[in-house]
């Protein structure tokens, strides 16, 4: 099994109008449907997924490292509005038309907050976390992420020099072991993926952890902008054996509510490794709407 795991066809960079770098990985035709990736915690842009069906889809693949991880320049103090303002002078760099994205996992926000600005025509969100700092979702959360939850509000500071000061490649491989339910390990530590998605983690590590904390601190602190107010289409995936610890504690189900043309998809018998295991429906689904 390869899980469409292929090394990139293409690696860049774009220069933003305040110098700095935000690197990218590519996969596909480059007269495909733009498609813009948008990965989970500290992962590099070598990642990437659906490489056996690229071709057959027409699709662009552009995988992008955020600030301070991989490829891409710090940017210390940015926040969740920023990225989005990033995103959009990379998809002019590219000169990409009707660039849809993709989110895994933590790097949920980071694509709705596009799809909020407009720009992208169309998200999927696969595993993907809610706004867990919201009154309603707190009852459901994990106790371990109830208090990173806790902390981020209470002292951004202090949560992000903690987490620059002790977080690694190993640390995130630990959390990812313990969270992750058998069916996902299986994937996650098969000889055909485990290389990969490591890389990928010594990647997002490079620069240090600095770029991890800070995504962390903005994914679990208030989001800057309601979901309420995206105009586009998403489509929320998550795998019923996902235990939600670390994703969307409910499935998406109270996050699919609040955005107006959602729609949630549930597969019974996955956990939350389905972008690498449903790629094709995920991205059949996307390029459809």
């Amino acid at each position: 099994m390869k899980f469409g795991v292929r090394e990139p066809e293409r690696l860049g960079a774009v220069r933003l109008e305040d110098g700095r770098q935000l690197g990218w990985a590519q996969w596909g035709p480059e007269d495909g449907t733009p498609v813009l990736f948008f990965s989970g915690s500290a992962m590099g842009r070598s990642l990437g997924f659906g490489g056996d069906v690229l071709g057959r889809l027409g699709v662009r693949l552009i995988s992008v490292d955020r600030p301070g991880l991989g490829s891409s320049d710090a940017d210390p103090e940015r926040s969740l509005t920023d990225w989005a303002a990033d995103v959009s002078q990379l998809v002019d760099g590219l000169g990409l038309t009707g660039a849809r994205g993709v989110g895994f996992s933590h790097g949920a926000p980071f694509t709705l907050v596009c799809a909020a600005a407009g720009v992208l025509s169309a998200a999927a969100v696969v595993s993907g976390l809610d706004e867990l700092s919201r009154p309603e979702l707190a009852p459901l959360l994990d106790p371990d992420v109830a208090e990173l939850v806790r902390l981020a509000a209470a002292d951004p500071a202090a949560f992000e020099v903690s987490f620059t000061s002790h977080a690694d490649a190993d640390m995130l491989w630990g959390v990812i072991e313990r969270f992750s339910p058998q069916r996902d390990m299986e994937i996650y530590a098969h000889p055909a993926f485990e290389p990969a998605y490591r890389r990928s983690l010594t990647e997002g590590f490079s620069q240090g952890a600095a770029g991890y904390a800070r995504d962390l601190t903005l994914a679990y602190r208030p989001w800057p902008f309601d979901v309420a107010d995206i105009t586009v289409p998403v489509d929320l995936w998550y795998g019923g054996h996902d235990p939600g610890s670390v994703h969307s504690p409910d499935h998406g189900a109270t996050l699919a509510a609040r955005i107006p043309k959602a729609r949630r998809h549930v597969i019974p018998d996955s956990g939350g490794a389905i972008l690498w295991t449903h790629a094709e429906d995920i991205l059949r689904t996307l390029l459809a709407r």
